[in-house]
């Protein structure tokens, strides 16, 4: 019978359908409809929401959605997708639904891509835009300028076995009122130190009196796009330029590497940071939206 039907953990078929859909989606929009947070989830088989229909075949999956529950610090959060060739059917509602009767409270539901169907989609069921994600990308063979490193600061790459602890006990204070980056685990950590983009040469540590200090963890995704994967600065360590000199290091590496466009993701309302990253000749490219109601 169709409908929803909630998953604690994935089967090995179950993945592979959902896959499917999941580049279904991204070919016809344009863009991922699912974050790497979600994705990693779904490869690893952690479960989710899943919705069927009945096509010329019987029986297939159409549709998706991961599910964050609620944390002391932040409200249940959600994604969800559904198959082209199977919108306009009410399944993108059906999932919505079930996520927030899963979520059991507020809920907050990422749009990647800010399509317009999205927003229609959230409208109707009374959600609001809170949140929007800028992507901002800029060509790599413009000029760059020189990273200027604070005196007494040494910046090395990242050594994996050797600097796990180190790196999130930085990650956790630089990212205290961002618990979506700041509350990573080193269960986190290891599993993107599994993932084939990982390459501990593209990962640079600033340190300062032997304590690291400050950040910069580039990504070059299957496309050739080179990522400001994460750019982090310890509290104690501001105002040294830290931030804007490990962009620098970072965005080097990477047009070294060959990557190119280079691209970031920074929050909207982290205005310093778009400043930043325009000064450096970064233009917006694609937003992604979250909503919510007003008590989530």
């Amino acid at each position: 019978m169709s409908g929803v039907r909630v998953r604690a953990a994935l089967a090995e078929s179950e993945i592979a359908q959902v896959l499917a859909v999941v580049e279904a989606a991204a070919a016809a929009d344009g863009v991922a409809p699912l974050s790497e947070h979600a994705m990693l989830a779904l490869r690893a088989g952690r479960g989710g929401l899943t919705v069927t229909a009945e096509d010329a075949g019987g029986e297939a999956l159409v549709g998706y959605a991961h599910l964050d529950p609620a944390s002391e610090d932040e409200s249940a959060a959600g994604e969800l997708v559904v198959h082209p060739a199977h919108r306009r059917r009410g399944h993108g509602r059906t999932l919505l639904r079930a996520l927030r009767e899963e979520a059991a409270g507020p809920l907050r539901v990422w749009a990647h891509g800010d399509l317009p169907a999205a927003a229609k989609l959230a409208g109707a069921e009374g959600l609001a835009r809170v949140r929007a994600l800028f992507q901002m990308r800029r060509p790599a063979a413009e000029p760059l300028p020189e990273p200027r490193i604070a005196e007494g600061v040494t910046v090395r790459t990242f050594e994996p076995g050797r600097d796990e602890e180190a790196w999130l006990a930085v990650n956790g204070r630089a990212f205290a009122h961002h618990p979506e980056q700041g509350a990573w685990t080193i269960d986190d950590l290891r599993e993107r130190e599994a993932e084939g983009w990982f390459d501990p040469a593209g990962f640079f540590m600033a340190e300062r009196d032997g304590r690291l200090a400050g950040f910069h963890w580039t990504k070059v995704h299957p496309d050739g796009a080179g990522e400001v994967y994460v750019v982090g600065v310890d509290p104690d360590a501001q105002g040294l330029g830290l931030g804007r000199a490990l962009t620098l290091v970072g965005l080097r590496h990477l047009r070294e590497a060959g990557a190119d466009p280079l691209m970031l993701y920074v929050d909207e309302s982290n205005v310093p940071a778009v400043r930043l990253y325009e000064s450096l000749g970064f233009v917006r490219h694609a937003v992604d939206v979250m909503y919510g109601s007003a008590a989530g």
